[in-house]
């Protein structure tokens, strides 16, 4: 089993233990490491990037739970601050270079962040994010029109975003 796949499947039984919405939350990170894989591979990156991209977006929301119950939300910013020890406790056992982890836990500790991107890894882990968040969270095509210039950047993140919402009237 691959690592990417092994990080599904206990990311699963994570949000099947540990969150209060588990089919949000599941469904939530499956759609955004769907966008952050097919985005990365169409933009072509190396396979050990790809790789660090996928287990960040797999865990980009690991905090969520705990923001729920300590919080009374799920603020972006606290997600970053709760996600980074979070994250290395759920790949602790992975065997991962530790530049690796340190990257993935970088990425999941600044995925609410959008300045001083400093890596195709980062920018498409935030473009995924933005993607789904932006249907779930019913966002104005306003919104999505200022995010998409002051964010996206990777070809692939703004075609995906103008056949999403660029074309067609949003249900």
């Amino acid at each position: 089993m691959s690592l990417v796949s092994r990080a599904v499947s206990d990311m699963i039984a994570f949000y099947g233990k540990e969150s209060t919405v588990p089919v949000h939350d599941i469904s939530h990170f499956l759609k955004v490491w769907g966008y952050a894989k097919t985005i990365g591979e169409e933009e072509g990156l190396d396979p050990k990037t790809q790789e660090i991209l996928e287990l960040s977006a797999i865990a980009h929301d690991i905090a969520c739970p705990l923001c729920r119950e300590k919080y009374g939300n799920t603020n972006g910013k606290a997600q970053e601050r709760e996600g980074g020890p979070l994250t290395e406790a759920f790949y602790k056992d992975y065997d991962l270079p530790k530049e690796e982890l340190s990257r993935i836990i970088y990425i999941v500790s600044h995925h609410h962040t959008y300045t001083g991107v400093d890596g195709q890894d980062y920018q498409i882990m935030l473009e995924a994010d933005f993607l789904v968040n932006a249907d779930e969270s019913k966002m104005t095509d306003e919104a999505i029109s200022n995010f998409k210039e002051k964010v996206f950047r990777t070809k692939t993140g703004l075609t995906f975003l103008q056949e999403l919402y660029g074309k067609k009237e949003r249900a």
